[in-house]
């Protein structure tokens, strides 16, 4: 054979080699890569969904009900799986479902979440227990079970958290204490994951465009949660009567553009913070520093003002590195 169609043989028998490791490993270069949406029928959820899909990025999305799936399936992009975050059945057929499609699976967006409020003197325990059930054994049900595909690629989860899990105020308590709970589980599961190459962050909306309260005042009103002799029963009448329809406040746009950066941006933050006015950023922020201040005020090793203003110099230096 002359040597010059010898080497020609030789590199296509290379090149067909690589291409059948390549894809043996899941590795084609010409997949878009392929992310999960918990909750992707309305509201934050559908809005991440449609910018990933947008983008060229191939989505999972989660949903319940069969007329959402079949409206998920006609976008571009997307394909809906049956996703309950409390039923783990449910969770291990998607599991095998997207490993069994052989694109692997990039990044997760725990997003799924429900909203109940009520003083803690008249929502039950049973109550409480459901929305947690949902807000935050949902996300660790979810992550658990699909980690080892994350793992496999070295990509990316991302939680839906919410300002209301940094500070609280009157009968928010159930819901912000799911919220807050996902401030400690993203902070910890970032631990674990980065020595294995997997990212990990939180996203904190403000007021957005959704579904969650007329949802929420729906089942409040149905499970009966106020009774007439409240203790607080001028102040939830006032509570009741706030409007359902978030179609007042913004497009969750800003909250789809955090997660589009922490899936895919080469320099992912742990947390992002959506809020649509600098009223609402305030006072996100203004909690923070109200519970710093109230952390530093009684203990052996308070620090000066001088001090702690060091130390924020260098906690927004080494975030912006």
């Amino acid at each position: 054979m002359h040597a010059s169609l010898r080497l020609v043989v030789q590199a296509l028998l290379v090149s067909a080699l690589l291409f059948v490791a390549s894809t043996a490993l899941g590795e084609e270069s010409d997949s878009p890569k392929a992310v999960l949406v918990t909750g992707a029928t309305s509201g934050i959820g559908l809005k991440i969904t449609e910018r990933l899909a947008s983008e060229g990025y191939f989505v999972y999305a989660g949903a319940r009900k069969q007329e959402d799936i079949d409206r998920l399936n006609k976008m571009d992009n997307v394909e809906a799986i049956r996703l309950d975050v409390t039923v783990q059945d449910d969770i291990d057929v998607a599991v095998q479902h997207v490993r069994e499609a052989g694109r692997g699976l990039w990044g997760l967006i725990n997003n799924a979440g429900v909203y109940i409020g009520g003083p803690v003197t008249d929502v039950s325990t049973e109550e409480t227990a459901w929305l947690f059930d949902v807000n935050v054994f949902g996300v660790y049900r979810v992550t658990q079970a699909f980690a080892p595909m994350i793992i496999e690629s070295g990509g990316r989860i991302s939680n839906m958290g919410s300002i209301s899990g940094i500070g609280s105020g009157q009968f928010f308590s159930q819901y912000s204490m799911s919220k807050h709970a996902i401030e400690a589980f993203t902070d910890s599961l970032a631990a674990e994951m980065a020595p294995l190459g997997v990212h990990v962050s939180v996203i904190e909306p403000g007021n957005y465009d959704s579904k969650i309260a007329e949802s929420a005042w729906q089942r409040m009103q149905e499970k009966g949660y106020f009774s007439g002799d409240s203790l607080y029963a001028e102040q939830l009448k006032t509570f009741m009567e706030r409007p359902t329809d978030r179609s007042i406040y913004k497009e969750p746009d800003d909250v789809a553009d955090a997660a589009l950066h922490a899936m895919f941006s080469d320099a992912p933050k742990r947390r992002y913070m959506t809020v649509p006015n600098e009223g609402e950023a305030r006072w996100a922020i203004g909690s923070m520093i109200r519970e710093l201040a109230e952390l530093n005020d009684w203990q052996a090793y308070s620090f000066t003002r001088e001090e702690l203003i060091a130390m924020l110099d260098e906690a927004m230096a080494a975030d912006s590195e």
